[in-house]
């Protein structure tokens, strides 16, 4: 047996606010049921509000540099004559930097391929939702893998004699130190920012950070025959 159900008659129109209803249709009237929809508000999205913005500024500041410095463009290029050194564009000079410290195989594909591999796979990986600090849960055991982790690869640096690399990674090794000792009630606004930082905040400033290098490297600080030249000598 069902459940009894209490039934109110009354007069309306609005299926809306009473969804359960019983309907009696008469000769006069129909099934026609009245409804009034919400407004619609056009919107527009903020983020992509801001990348226009953004697109925007960026392109007059190319067109303002364009008219006041010349592109530095080199002669045609002639077989005979190769440049010594011979650079990739700007935007490849940190793997060629590579390629001057590990073997072609390491730096030309292996080092590439993780690092696409990487940025396809930890999206699916649960980690670090809620962006809160790398340091936060597990304080004991988060600080002995990071340790690991970053003397590893520290010594595998110095065994290459990737001593521009290492640089980089010295100083962002120094921060997340710092950040892994700075107590929750800290008085300093700037290690407490740090504490808070997730670890994909860590791996993106690393790796932007060493790509600034090398580029910079590449492009200032080496010669003929890719030694290294003090750009104020050259």
């Amino acid at each position: 047996m069902s459940d009894p159900k209490d039934f109110v008659t009354g007069v309306g129109s609005d299926q809306r606010k009473s969804p359960v209803r019983v309907a009696f249709i008469t000769r006069r009237t129909s099934a026609q049921v009245k409804a009034h929809d919400e407004s619609i508000v056009q919107s527009f999205p903020e983020v992509l509000f801001r990348a226009a913005i953004a697109v925007q500024v960026l392109a007059c500041v190319l067109v303002l540099i364009s008219l006041f410095f010349n592109a530095p463009l080199e002669g045609l290029a002639d077989p005979s004559h190769t440049p010594n050194p011979a650079k990739a564009p700007w935007y490849f000079l940190g793997l060629q930097e590579l390629l001057h410290y590990f073997p072609p195989v390491v730096a030309g594909v292996l080092v590439p391929t993780l690092v696409v591999l990487a940025l396809i796979v930890i999206p699916y990986f649960n980690i670090n939702i809620e962006a809160e600090g790398l340091f936060t849960k597990d304080r004991e055991k988060r600080i002995k893998i990071f340790w690991f982790v970053a003397i590893v690869f520290c010594v595998f640096l110095l065994i290459f004699d990737v001593i521009v690399a290492l640089v980089p990674t010295l100083i962002t090794v120094a921060l997340m130190a710092l950040a892994a000792a700075t107590p929750a009630n800290a008085p300093s606004a700037f290690r407490r920012s740090l504490a808070a930082k997730p670890l994909s905040f860590w791996i993106m400033s690393w790796f932007l950070f060493e790509l600034v290098v090398l580029t910079a490297v590449g492009t200032l600080f080496r010669g003929p025959g890719w030694s290294w030249v003090w750009p104020w000598r050259s």
